[in-house]
């Protein structure tokens, strides 16, 4: 693992910003007449394959992915650590169409904003989380009907690496209801990617694809069951990758 120079980090994220400008604005004129599945591999798919390629050419980040054979046909909701915003490019160009639970105030960032808001994301407001949750769960259940993936981060925000949150039971719950698997990922993304700061570091990623999780109904204590068993993976999968110590405790859910 070696620290990237200034001017690597800094040539990616002109490149990247760049780039993103330019594709933004063509989405804004262009997605809108294509249908939601082409929309997203146009607006999202694309760009952030490109990233990912970005990051590996110029930073010298690669990735190594495990567990493949566990991913269902059918599309579920996927329930991955959050460490850095490395994974939220990868996990968006792998799993195609997929919306995400993000921040509304983001859908009203100029070009970017405008891009995202045609992907069909749960944009919730953070300050009513039981609002937020209603939200995650009616429009959530809507896009998995429609053979849409899910993507959340339980841990609601970037925990740094070598440290892991408490996860919440959004993505618990909204399996449950939806009678549908959680596709249960982790990785160590923030050991190259980290959260704060600007550095970044060579080497290769760690992405495990557990397999996929059921609740044993659609009461509360069934989805506790099932967020319990999720949180529980992803920290023994840390643990086997070096992210965690092996005495750190998993928060109580």
């Amino acid at each position: 693992m070696t620290k990237q120079s200034t001017g690597r980090v800094a040539l990616f994220y002109f490149i990247l910003a760049s780039s993103s400008l330019v594709w933004c604005t063509l989405s804004v004129v262009i997605a809108p007449f294509l249908p939601f599945a082409k929309r997203y591999r146009f607006v999202n798919g694309h760009w952030c394959r490109f990233a990912i390629f970005l990051a590996r050419i110029v930073l010298k980040l690669d990735v190594r992915i495990t567990g493949v054979e566990h991913i269902p046909a059918q599309p579920c909701v996927i329930v991955s650590n959050h460490q850095s915003t490395w994974e939220t490019f990868f996990l968006s160009a792998y799993f195609q169409p997929m919306s995400q639970v993000l921040k509304r105030e983001l859908l009203f960032v100029p070009f970017f904003g405008w891009a995202m808001a045609m992907l069909r994301p749960i944009a919730i407001n953070r300050d009513n989380p039981k609002e937020a949750l209603k939200l995650v769960a009616t429009e959530g259940d809507k896009l998995l009907k429609d053979g849409v993936w899910v993507l959340i981060f339980p841990e609601g925000t970037r925990v740094p690496y070598g440290q892991i949150g408490k996860f919440t039971r959004s993505g618990a719950a909204l399996a449950a209801n939806a009678e549908l698997p959680v596709l249960p990922i982790a990785h160590n993304a923030g050991k190259y990617w980290p959260r704060e700061g600007w550095g970044k570091y060579s080497g290769t990623i760690e992405l495990v694809i557990g397999e996929p999780m059921y609740a044993q109904g659609k009461g509360p204590r069934d989805i506790a069951a099932l967020n319990d068993r999720v949180q529980a993976w992803n920290a023994s999968a840390q643990r086997a990758m070096g992210s965690l110590p092996e005495t750190a405790e998993t928060p109580a859910a």
